[in-house]
């Protein structure tokens, strides 16, 4: 009786070790994930601080050009900034107020630098946020179509148009869609807001705002999914050709299913892991590329308020928005990290 069960009972032993061992690797996995991670907002951090040092400018300088300001009075806006001291010192103040969340204040707007991310972070959130679902659903759909017709007048006509825009500078582009569209081209009338994100003479209530809002979100919105899309259209085209010639849909075909059956079913769930890495690695970046567009729109969100700090320099509020636009990118890739392993069964295996 024992002979018999001893083959199960090795076997069990042999399941419960791989099951421990892999869950020891899923362990290590997440854990040198996270600590790549926080390595990199250390970085970004002592980064923060040396890398706006070097901008050309005197904030001092820049503040007060044009009006009669004394040796005294400069020498005591310098004092309340923190310039005197020497930059050893200065580094450990901003080294110590970051560990406590105190992003310091602003010398522009004498306000409190995490008060004013906060109050734009909302707004960046909804331009790119809504670009982006835009840009993905759009890029995925293209890039299907493209790759099931490859060759077509349709391929051809929608990659050509996806790369040109992909190559077009995103300011420039910007100008264009406010020239047009809102103070109006010929027989075309300007039917969108020049720039901000509400009309002041907007009627009280939720709808009329929100309706509001939407009207100022859509030329900002068209310009970063006109710029944006074209990557996750190739990158789907590219994959979804390269799993066409699969044998698994030829056995699919053979069963009698219908063609777009095919590519919704087999085709197209197979093509997506790229895809999706794609969407995450990019959900960071794509907070830090709306400084252009916030730009040219006058959309007051992280990328706005990133310009006006340059113009100083206004030192704290660059340190501030470069940490939470560098940790955003750091999270996100934090995220398409782990969420790649439950993908991909290769990332596990290795």
């Amino acid at each position: 009786m024992s002979d018999v069960l001893a083959p199960s009972e090795s076997l069990g032993d042999a399941q419960d070790s791989e099951g421990r061992s892999g869950g020891g690797g899923l362990v290590r996995y997440v854990a040198s994930k996270i600590a790549g991670a926080i390595t990199s907002l250390v970085l970004v951090i002592l980064l923060g601080f040396f890398l706006f040092r070097v901008l050309p400018g005197d904030p001092v300088q820049t503040m007060t050009r044009g009006r009669a300001v004394s040796p005294e009075q400069i020498a005591e806006l310098r004092e309340r900034f923190g310039l005197d001291l020497p930059l050893w010192q200065q580094f450990l103040d901003y080294l110590f107020g970051v560990l406590r969340g105190d992003l310091g204040v602003s010398y522009f707007y004498s306000r409190p630098v995490s008060d004013l991310i906060a109050e734009r972070f909302w707004p960046t959130v909804l331009l790119a946020g809504s670009a982006t679902i835009l840009a993905v659903l759009l890029g995925i759909w293209l890039g299907t179509r493209s790759a099931w017709r490859h060759g077509s007048r349709f391929d051809k006509t929608a990659t050509g148009v996806a790369l040109t825009l992909w190559s077009v500078p995103t300011f420039w582009l910007g100008l264009i869609v406010l020239m047009v569209f809102a103070v109006g081209v010929g027989p075309i009338p300007g039917m969108f807001p020049t720039g901000g994100i509400t009309s002041p003479d907007t009627p009280p209530g939720v709808i009329p705002y929100v309706l509001d809002v939407a009207h100022h979100l859509v030329l900002p919105c068209i310009t970063m999914v006109a710029v944006i899309f074209a990557q996750y259209q190739m990158v789907m085209r590219s994959s979804l050709l390269e799993e066409m010639g699969a044998d698994y849909l030829t056995t699919a075909r053979a069963k009698g299913l219908r063609d777009d059956l095919v590519r919704r079913r087999h085709a197209v769930p197979n093509a997506m892991l790229p895809t999706v890495t794609l969407i995450f690695l990019h959900l960071g970046l794509v907070v830090s590329g709306a400084i252009m567009v916030e730009t040219v729109f006058s959309w007051p969100g992280l990328g706005l308020l990133t310009y006006q700090a340059l113009d100083v320099p206004d030192l704290p509020l660059l340190q501030g928005t470069f940490i939470v636009l560098a940790g955003a990118v750091v999270a996100m890739n934090l995220v398409a990290d782990l969420l790649y392993r439950f993908l991909d069964p290769r990332v596990r295996a290795s």
